[in-house]
């Protein structure tokens, strides 16, 4: 098989990927049976009143506030482990933005203990790599010298 069918196959997948783990996957060449349909277009009719995020009420959102909101309230749903409802949340995400590849979130939504300054949760969309794509690809780190070797360095004479 080549690498471009293999990269089709991917497409096909949406994931949803928490601190660098796949946690949910979503495979779009499976049919979503009727009653499952309805909810994402119950879903649709809701949002069409409203969405409230925060203090701020939307009254007209666009798709990609409406999937912003879904994405979020999916991650909420993983965190509670409230697995259908999360389940929803990714099936109105893969059929409502085909071309999308995975949830990236990356942070700690846990805000109590030794780690309450590093609470908070980036919700990324990445629409051109699928997860498999990403695992091959070699990242590239740069680094700042730190100040002991600042240090160092001026102390060389």
């Amino acid at each position: 098989m080549s690498d471009s069918s293999d990269q089709k196959l991917d497409d096909t997948i949406l994931y949803v990927v928490i601190n660098d783990e796949p946690i949910l996957e979503f495979d779009r060449k499976k049919p979503v049976p009727g009653h499952q349909r309805q909810y994402l277009d119950d879903m649709d009719a809701q949002m069409d009143q409203g969405i409230q995020i925060g203090d701020d009420l939307i009254k007209k959102p666009d798709p990609l506030v409406r999937s912003q909101f879904v994405a979020n309230s999916l991650v909420n749903s993983l965190f509670k482990e409230e697995y259908s409802t999360a389940m929803a949340m990714c099936t109105y995400l893969a059929k409502r933005m085909p071309d999308l590849q995975q949830i990236q979130c990356k942070g700690n939504v846990d805000d109590s203990g030794a780690d309450a300054d590093k609470k908070g949760l980036s919700i990324e969309f990445v629409f051109d790599r699928s997860f498999q794509l990403a695992q091959q690809e070699q990242t590239i780190q740069f680094h700042k010298p730190s100040d002991t070797d600042d240090a160092n360095k001026n102390n060389v004479h």
